[in-house]
């Protein structure tokens, strides 16, 4: 309190940069989990279920490894603790036609009110999602822009069945999404599982999506599913999109990696000049010390004991500031460009980890005593008259 000038500039150093430093983690975090999000909640649930070897194959005749009994086994796999939702899926290729355009695409037959509520990050950006209604179709963006229709626009569906003869459905348009993914939004569009199964003329499903409490509880579920139904394979999210996601993630988190170690060698360095030159401020007064009768280690003990109760306070003044600054200023996100591999923006939240504020407050106590100690050594051993002569 001698020096409130000294002491204020260490707080706000220290403070500074522990929120900077924690800020950055929180951006991480919600990059991957924005990313996770996206596949999670835009296509695949957090897993999928499909026969033995059935993704990793190239069959003839596919529907024939489909997955055969599917009531049932929907009724087991909603017994397995932290499974929250199943999703029946068919996946097929057809022509879509208004009488004057035709153009293929790629379709999904699912459970239309049941998937509505999970996958909300499917983004309907015109009309509405599927409902009960059997002739419902959602087309994606780009799509719909090759077709030239809009929700409440008539298409026929055209598709062959499992036994090799054409097959068709008129369906009404409900809704346009917009996934951000080009491939997904240029080909793809969702119908109701049962006209799905009609149109192929099958009662199997290709695959049976599973949404869970949380992501974590993966490997659980998986290994139970599988003991259940031996003859099924459990995929997770990140094997189903990893091109999206897991490469993404891999890359972004090596990239954030070399920029967290910049702005830490930044922090470490900012803080580490700013003690050090409060400590030559007060050569003087060391000198003083030292000439009353203490010891190195007695002035040494002192700084220390400084450093590390300013270094406590000043990191969790900047752990406490970047949690008010996320509550207010950052409350709604970061809007970012479209990252690679999407073609639409979206608003990043800067998820504060609990962990990682315990992590950032050690750091800067951590930086505040090396700095002391390193800067405190040299001058506690500066002799006792030159340190009393420094002005």
């Amino acid at each position: 309190m001698r020096n409130p000038r000294r002491t204020l500039v260490t707080l706000l150093t220290v403070a500074l940069g522990v929120g900077a430093l924690f800020v950055m983690d929180g951006f991480n975090q919600g990059i991957m989990n924005q990313y996770r999000e996206n596949t999670v909640h835009a296509r695949f649930g957090h897993g999928q279920l499909t026969t033995k070897a059935y993704r990793d194959s190239l069959y003839e005749k596919p529907w024939e490894h489909w997955i055969d009994d599917p009531n049932n086994r929907l009724q087991r796999l909603k017994s397995i603790a932290d499974v929250t939702h199943v999703f029946p899926r068919v996946e097929f290729f057809g022509l879509l036609t208004n009488e004057r355009l035709t153009v293929a695409g790629r379709g999904i037959g699912v459970d239309g009110p049941a998937e509505t509520a999970f996958f909300y990050t499917l983004n309907i950006i015109e009309g509405k999602n599927l409902t009960s209604a059997p002739d419902e179709v959602v087309i994606g963006v780009g799509l719909a822009r090759s077709l030239g229709v809009k929700p409440g626009d008539r298409i026929t569906v055209l598709a062959n069945t499992i036994y090799g003869s054409m097959n068709g459905a008129d369906l009404r348009v409900s809704g346009i999404f917009h996934t951000g993914l080009k491939e997904v939004d240029d080909s793809h569009f969702r119908i109701q599982l049962p006209r799905a199964q009609k149109l192929l003329d099958t009662s199997n499903v290709e695959s049976i999506a599973l949404g869970l409490r949380d992501h974590t509880a993966w490997p659980r579920v998986a290994a139970r599913a599988m003991q259940l139904f031996p003859d099924l394979e459990a995929i997770s999210f990140a094997m189903l999109d990893k091109v999206y996601y897991q490469h993404a993630v891999d890359w972004l988190g090596a990239q954030f990696v070399v920029i967290q170690a910049v702005i830490l060698l930044i922090v470490i360095l900012g803080i580490m000049n700013t003690v050090s030159f409060t400590i030559l401020e007060r050569k003087r007064e060391i000198g003083n010390l030292r000439a009353n009768g203490e010891s190195i280690a007695d002035v040494l003990t002192l700084l220390l004991w400084e450093a590390g109760t300013l270094g406590f306070l000043g990191a969790v003044c900047g752990v406490l500031t970047a949690y008010a600054f996320n509550a207010t200023f950052l409350a709604n996100g970061v809007v970012m460009p479209p990252a690679p591999g999407l073609t639409r923006q979206y608003a990043v939240k800067i998820e504060l980890q609990p962990l990682m504020a315990l992590v950032a407050i050690v750091l800067g106590i951590t930086a505040a005593l090396v700095s002391t100690l390193a800067a405190g050594s040299k001058v506690a051993r500066t002799p006792i008259a030159e340190a009393l002569r420094t002005s």
